[in-house]
């Protein structure tokens, strides 16, 4: 990633290699790139389903399993929630300030949405470190941990992801009309909200 956000950077920075034509290949790689993880994510969803629409008999016939006390959906990760969709309105701020010509405006929106997004990953593993179950515990635990975990790891590439934006508003690399990485940031950023409010609803909420 370093490398890349290198290569990038002095591409679009400082050798103007960033013409339409390579910005439209940019922005379809993106594109791709977040499609296929939709569809990674949709097979996480899928196996969870799957098991507790119609669990069967080796898991007790009921969901969660017998023995397993699920979180509270209105506790930690209902903050969690409420921390994560603040940061995509933090991040579109940052956004519409750096179009209008605000730099203090679109750092201050990038600052804030890098802030709610390690406050976010801290209490998501205070939540794993209290929870009274592991991934070990059979099919509840697998799908749990691993649809929230793979979903905090992309928290914290998301989080890097923009924490260079913020370096580079910073370091004046970004115009009104050409902040291409920035964007790219923020697309993903959105995504990430996205399957989070999926990921609430159907494994805290309707799961418990």
């Amino acid at each position: 990633m370093s490398l890349w956000w290198r290569d990038v950077i002095s591409e679009g920075t400082y050798l103007g290699n960033h013409t339409l034509a390579v910005q439209r290949g940019l922005n379809l790689g993106i594109g791709l790139f977040i499609a296929s993880e939709a569809l990674f994510f949709l097979g996480i969803f899928w196996a969870y389903f799957h098991s507790s629409l119609s669990p069967t008999i080796e898991m007790g016939a009921h969901w969660p399993p017998m023995g397993i006390q699920s979180v509270n959906p209105f506790e930690l990760p209902l903050l969690n929630t409420i921390l994560l969709l603040s940061s995509g309105v933090t991040v579109t701020y940052a956004h519409h300030s750096l179009i209008k010509g605000d730099r203090k405006g679109a750092l201050i929106g990038t600052v804030y949405t890098v802030i709610l997004a390690v406050i976010f990953t801290l209490f998501q593993g205070i939540e794993y470190n209290v929870s009274s179950f592991t991934i070990s515990d059979g099919t509840y635990g697998s799908c749990f941990y691993f649809a929230t975990g793979f979903h905090g790891v992309h928290v914290i590439i998301g989080t890097a992801f923009i924490a260079v934006g913020l370096w580079r508003i910073y370091a004046y690399h970004v115009t009104d009309n050409h902040h291409l990485g920035f964007e790219g940031s923020i697309l993903y950023w959105h995504f990430v909200d996205i399957v989070w409010l999926f990921l609430y609803v159907g494994l805290y909420y309707w799961g418990s």
